[in-house]
């Protein structure tokens, strides 16, 4: 096991990221001498995917996070890719072996069952239909999970019509056709739907607004958002002020980054210690801003 271990975090519009305390808080847990790297593509001009990751393998990381929008594009770079990664279509986490041979591994679905677990619990999901807003890398992995959990019927709304139709497609090959279809009206839909779960962009710091109109919300729903910058978007809000139960992206970050991390150093994090420090973290983080 690597005793100094050198690993980051590839995407865009990741400044605020709380994966370094994270990881700071492992290294701390395992006496271990750890450097977590943010490579942000908004803030190194001219430097893309396919050039982080060598760069990353050059430098002799263990591994690389990736996130926003890479999820969909690197398995194609890679020299292997998990079973479970390859179902979702998606990549968030890559290890890096000495030799430099990378494999993709989808640690998302993992996070956000577990953390819809703790916060809601399988109940509120199983047998009844969930509407999922976003078809791009983060909601592949919650669709799959979501199917994990028992939703009877999952309806998928994307703007990018070819993506929602594409995740719909890969979801009936491994669930059956009647579990998910595509929805072009999700606001209407949410009359007929248990809750609702947001895995675009939109709310998160740098891309504001709301990802759909929030007036169909109401006391009965449950509404999650993968974006935990901030911990709690507007639509999360506006669905608290309907009296709505609400879960941001917090608890699938650290569930995510306790499966990353163990692929990385081989060590299973304490769950509530992590908790714990992305709380911390993300009171630092709001103070600073």
């Amino acid at each position: 096991m690597r005793r100094d271990t050198l690993v980051g975090l590839i995407g865009a519009n990741i400044q605020k990221s709380l994966s370094p305390a994270l990881f700071a808080d492992i290294c701390a847990a395992t006496g271990r001498r750890g450097y977590y790297h943010l490579m942000d593509v908004d803030a190194l001009a001219g430097r893309g995917l396919e050039d982080l990751l060598g760069a990353a393998r050059t430098a002799g990381f263990a591994g690389v996070n990736v996130t926003y929008p890479f999820k969909e594009a690197v398995p194609a770079l890679l020299d292997e890719v998990s079973a479970d990664a390859r179902q979702i279509g998606a990549v968030n986490t890559v290890t890096i072996d000495r030799d430099g041979t990378t494999k993709g591994y989808n640690t998302d679905r993992i996070g956000f069952r577990r953390s819809f677990e703790e916060k809601f619990g399988r109940d509120a999901v199983s047998g009844k239909t969930a509407i999922l807003v976003g078809a791009g890398g983060a909601g592949r992995a919650v669709a799959f999970a979501l199917c994990d959990l028992g939703v009877a019927i999952l309806l998928v709304h994307d703007k990018n019509a070819t993506q929602a139709t594409g995740l719909a497609a890969a979801l009936a090959a491994h669930f059956g056709p009647d579990r998910c279809r595509v929805e072009t009206d999700p606001v209407s839909a949410l009359a007929t739907a248990a809750g609702m779960v947001n895995a675009t962009p939109v709310g998160m710091t740098g891309f504001p607004g709301l990802p759909i109109a929030t007036g169909a919300i109401q006391a009965h729903h449950w509404v999650a958002d993968v974006i935990y910058t901030p911990l709690e978007t507007d639509l999360l809000k506006a669905a608290r002020a309907k009296g709505a139960r609400v879960m941001g992206g917090a608890g699938m970050c650290v569930h995510q980054a306790v499966e990353a991390f163990r692929l990385f150093t081989g060590f299973t994090a304490d769950v509530e210690r992590m908790h714990t420090a992305f709380a911390k973290a993300a009171v630092f983080r709001d103070r600073a801003a």
